[in-house]
């Protein structure tokens, strides 16, 4: 795409000229390749708004750019190298909400499913970058474990190196009681109290990245209770004793029980029921966390359901 009108970045309208190899693309993934560092958000925002246009008309996100088409860029501002990404106001707000535990030494957050914990494989942020925009105040916040993407609920955050390191020597033992809930497919039976099943990760099926059950893995154990039952379907809560990457979810689909809402680890049955429910996501969430941090004492954290799995659960119930 040829550019006819260069001008400083965010400056002033652009006017760019389709190229051949560019045709075929939609618009928005024209887009959002183009303007790297431009929020999402800004980029639909301007989308549904008409200020981006094509030979002078309004179009849509999905519109397939042709040769010759002159694409029209309103002034938009692009992050200089090395800013932080703007963060949406919108997820600022629902993590102010979310605040379940704060100390001297330590926060923690019950996070939103959707939302990664940092940025990186094309996100311009995410939990951790957040947090540091908000509390600038806040210069050493890192991480203390992650939450997959999809899976909601708590997760850790240290506010100094020292609380850090303890927290991670206490990951690394039987120190942190993790629970979570999760709905699965099937009646999971009540003698199925542990499973003991060796992981290996990154196993690529069709370009994606997996986690399976293999001798060549890394030793890993889940307990799994019974919380309710319904039909089809039941509400397990899950125990991680090692922290293996998609430990729970590989786990259950290897006991014969998938989590509904899973992209990845599901089967036919799990897939269908989740429909019928109009499950959206991932049912999987981090709802209780159990320590004793030296200099704070005990703590523990609890999160529920978020609404959307609530909902799910009163539909399985009537």
């Amino acid at each position: 795409m040829a550019e006819q009108k260069p001008s400083p970045a965010g400056s002033t309208v652009q006017f760019l000229t389709v190229d051949p190899d560019d045709a075929g693309q939609r618009l928005d993934n024209y887009l959002l390749k183009t303007l790297k560092g431009v929020p999402k958000t800004r980029i639909y925002r301007g989308l549904r708004k008409g200020e981006f246009r094509v030979n002078k008309g309004r179009v849509k996100a999905d519109y397939r750019l042709r040769p010759g088409d002159v694409l029209r860029l309103p002034p938009i501002r692009k992050p200089e190298p090395g800013e932080p990404p703007a963060i949406p106001g919108h997820w600022v707000e629902e993590l102010s909400r979310r605040l379940v535990h704060e100390d001297e030494g330590l926060l923690i957050v019950d996070k939103p499913s959707g939302l990664a914990v940092h940025g990186g494989s094309g996100l311009n942020f995410g939990l951790i970058e957040c947090l540091r925009q908000m509390r600038p105040r806040d210069r050493r916040l890192e991480l203390v474990h992650r939450l997959d993407r999809d899976t909601s609920g708590l997760i850790m955050v240290a506010r100094k190196p020292a609380v850090l390191r303890e927290l991670h020597r206490l990951l690394r033992g039987d120190g942190v009681d993790k629970r979570y809930l999760a709905l699965v497919a099937g009646k999971w039976p009540r003698k199925l109290s542990r499973v003991e099943a060796a992981l290996e990760k990154n196993v690529v099926r069709s370009g994606e990245r997996m986690v399976r059950v293999s001798r060549e893995g890394k030793p890993s154990v889940t307990e799994f209770s019974v919380v309710e039952r319904f039909d089809g379907a039941t509400l397990v809560e899950a125990r991680p004793i090692t922290g293996r990457t998609h430990q729970i979810r590989v786990h259950a689909q290897h006991a014969g029980f998938p989590l509904l809402g899973d992209p990845k680890y599901s089967d036919p049955r799990s897939e269908e029921l989740a429909r019928r429910l109009e499950l959206k996501r991932l049912f999987l969430h981090a709802h209780a966390l159990d320590f004793t941090l030296p200099g704070s004492g005990r703590i523990a954290a609890r999160a529920g359901l978020d609404q959307n799995l609530e909902t799910i659960l009163d539909r399985l119930r009537n």
